[in-house]
């Protein structure tokens, strides 16, 4: 097996991805908003010993570059299927990855062979004011705290503590979200999660946003025969805290569909 990493074009730009090698059936990891590929570390090794595991730095994150003109999160991850020649794949997205895989999946269902969503983004799903929230986080922008914005996301975000791989992931994060005024918006797919034809499962944490755990609560009701599990005491950084349980899950659902590579 022949790991291989690099540099991926893209409209407009390039991305850091990193492709395992391997006979098995093509897997692509899509990172969330509160981290880079590294979130996936632990759970590429017994990945591997079945999959192609494919896992890329979205725009800004990681050792990806920051985007210098607008771009399209789904059309970064076509690009990056077609730079290593896969037809079709399964997608394990979290979070913001979650919402770019199921964009795909209705955009581009013949690309997509099946969907492990993890604590995903619902792109279009009516989020609720929350102004104990937003008060919060007035307070602690006049209270002069430094690093304001890491202290009031680990706070939202890391409700089961952060350690210091939490940290080093959302502090790097919370630079990309300062410069990424050219990342567009992932089309609505709320309203049209009826229309999804792809074999998903969904798993979110009861320890995550309460409006972010009603939205993926409320996706997986709207997509076909999706499997829903909340698993106690996890918040939003799922692969880090439940990693044997992603890991069971993406095996038991992705194995056997068909995919492949040109």
């Amino acid at each position: 097996m022949t790991v291989w990493d690099g540099m991926v074009k893209v409209r407009g730009g390039e991305v850091w991805a990193r492709d395992t090698g391997g006979d098995g059936p093509p897997l692509v990891l899509l990172h969330p908003g509160i981290g880079h590929s590294a979130i996936w570390d632990e759970l590429v090794p017994p990945l591997a010993e079945r999959f192609r595991v494919i896992r890329y730095d979205m725009r800004g994150y990681g050792r990806s570059p920051r985007a210098t003109a607008p771009y399209a999160l789904v059309d970064d991850l076509e690009a990056v299927l077609d730079h290593f020649g896969v037809r079709r794949a399964s997608l394990v997205g979290c979070s913001m990855g979650g919402g770019t895989a199921m964009t795909l999946a209705l955009a581009a269902p013949e690309r997509v062979a099946s969907m492990v969503l993890l604590c995903p983004s619902v792109p279009g799903y009516p989020w609720p004011e929350e102004p104990e929230l937003e008060a919060e986080y007035d307070a602690l922008k006049r209270s002069g705290a430094p690093d304001v914005r890491l202290t009031f996301a680990l706070r939202v975000w890391a409700a089961a503590g952060a350690d210091e791989r939490v940290f080093a992931l959302m502090r790097s994060s919370v630079a990309t979200w300062e410069a990424g005024e050219f990342e567009q918006e992932d089309e609505t797919v709320f309203e049209r999660l009826g229309q999804v034809e792809v074999p998903s499962v969904l798993l979110v944490g009861d320890l995550d946003r309460a409006a972010l755990v009603a939205a993926n609560q409320e996706a997986a009701r709207r997509i076909p025969g999706c499997e829903l599990t909340l698993l106690p005491g996890v918040d939003h950084y799922l692969p880090l805290r439940a990693p044997e349980l992603v890991v069971e899950a993406v095996i038991r659902h992705c194995l056997g569909r068909p995919s492949g590579s040109d």
